[in-house]
């Protein structure tokens, strides 16, 4: 029977899941985003472009591919249309590859005036939002008020949308924010118009069918698994599960239908937006990671917060997901550092924890070990036995702590700068 393998980020978002994606779709032949919304930011390299996807799953650029933005993602219609158009003109063949599911939410103009108005009402306990609507959107939908993108072919579609658009003017009036949503309306519904050209399914039907007829599936998260509802570091977490459990319910598929899970981190840690980052650097290491690593959000650019792994956070993921297999990006970041560090364990008041805490606040101190780095550039190394011996004792360390085989290297970000064990 075959099964649905997924790939996901066991970090705070921003591992690079958009290139590992790119890197494993020649092996499949669907590819299925599960959770979040175009506050994703998939960044892919190929043949001198860069592409940045928010919506739109990374295997759209593979020929004779199945793209599917399944029932958990919430989608904007302007946001989506933009990159639909973006790829046409590129000459993708966008129509002919991407399905919808008709079960996802869509995003409202108004959801994105009161995630602005919410997050500016918060001053110093922002969570660092993305500002798309995605939390007002995920609380419509637990609400049970929600749009649907199988609403748009609905005769009273404009209906259902005056209804819900007045039910959040009205919470509008609780903030002194001022806002005006006409041009981001009319493009609203120049994108709904655009999506009747796709086809719009019952994603759990068809995910199941293609698991059926042998096809192999990819399941895409989103954001990172420290950034899940349930399991992040709350409340700065994002409004989705962004854990393997989210496949389930996002595409609908049971759990026995899972297969491979591809874990993804990067060789240190980053974060956007404000919460809790144990190992992060306020130094010149910080500022280096940033600098050689281009640490700037894909979708908001603002500049990533860098620090050392955490090993701690790193286990729970993998204990979380059920990893089978890790894949450790931007190795090549770290080529000029002479030591480098990793957190083991974490020191709160007079104890030493490994297992990742309730909450994480300032009380967390992180306890290290050190490493010597491998101070030389690593780019064009393509097989893994030319990696300098210390790369390999950092690479080793982390299987030796997770219990899972570290299977994908990338030493750059382009698709062919990659090693594969």
């Amino acid at each position: 029977m075959k099964k649905i393998d997924v790939v996901l980020g066991l970090q705070w978002g921003d591992e690079g899941k958009g290139k590992v994606v790119d890197v494993l779709t020649p092996n499949y032949q669907v590819i299925a985003r599960f959770q979040g919304g175009p506050n994703a930011g998939h960044s892919l390299h190929f043949e001198g472009k860069k592409y940045v996807l928010h919506t739109i799953p990374s295997g759209i650029f593979r020929p004779g591919s199945i793209n599917i933005i399944g029932n958990g993602v919430v989608i904007d219609p302007v946001i989506l249309s933009d990159e639909i158009s973006k790829l046409e003109d590129d000459g993708v063949d966008v129509v002919d590859k991407l399905w919808i599911a008709k079960k996802a939410h869509l995003i409202l103009p108004t959801h994105r005036i009161l995630d602005a108005a919410s997050e500016a009402s918060k001053g110093k306990t922002k969570i660092g939002s993305t500002l798309k609507g995605i939390g007002p959107t995920y609380m419509d939908k637990t609400g049970r008020n929600g749009l649907r993108v199988g609403d748009i072919l609905s005769p009273s579609f404009r209906e259902l949308y005056d209804r819900l658009k007045e039910k959040h003017l009205q919470m509008l009036q609780q903030y002194d924010f001022q806002f005006d949503i006409t041009d981001y309306e009319k493009e609203w519904f120049d994108g709904i118009e655009n999506l009747k050209r796709f086809r719009c399914i019952e994603s759990e039907h068809e995910v199941n069918r293609l698991l059926n007829e042998d096809k192999a599936i990819l399941a895409e998260g989103a954001q990172g698994s420290l950034l899940d509802i349930d399991f992040g570091t709350y409340p700065f977490v994002t409004s989705s599960n962004t854990l393997c459990a989210g496949v389930c319910t996002g595409l609908g598929v049971a759990p026995s239908r899972v297969g491979k899970v591809y874990g993804i981190f990067k060789a240190y840690c980053t974060r956007v937006g404000s919460g809790p980052f144990p190992t992060e650097l306020f130094d010149e290491d910080g500022e280096k990671m940033r600098q050689i690593g281009m640490e700037y959000g894909a979708t908001t650019g603002r500049p990533r917060r860098c620090g050392w792994l955490d090993m701690v956070a790193l286990r729970y993921s993998v204990m979380m997901n059920g990893v089978t297999e890790l894949i450790m990006m931007k190795s090549d970041v770290l080529n000029d550092f002479e030591k480098l560090k990793v957190a083991v364990a974490y020191k709160i008041g007079d104890k030493e924890v490994t297992d990742f805490p309730y909450e994480v606040n300032e009380e967390v101190v992180p306890v290290y070990k050190e490493f010597e780095g491998w101070n030389c550039n690593i780019n064009g190394v393509r097989q893994y036995d030319r990696f300098p011996t210390e790369l390999k004792n950092y690479i080793e360390f982390i299987e030796e702590q997770t219990g899972v085989p570290v299977k994908i290297i990338s030493v750059g970000p382009d698709r062919e700068e990659t090693v594969i064990r």
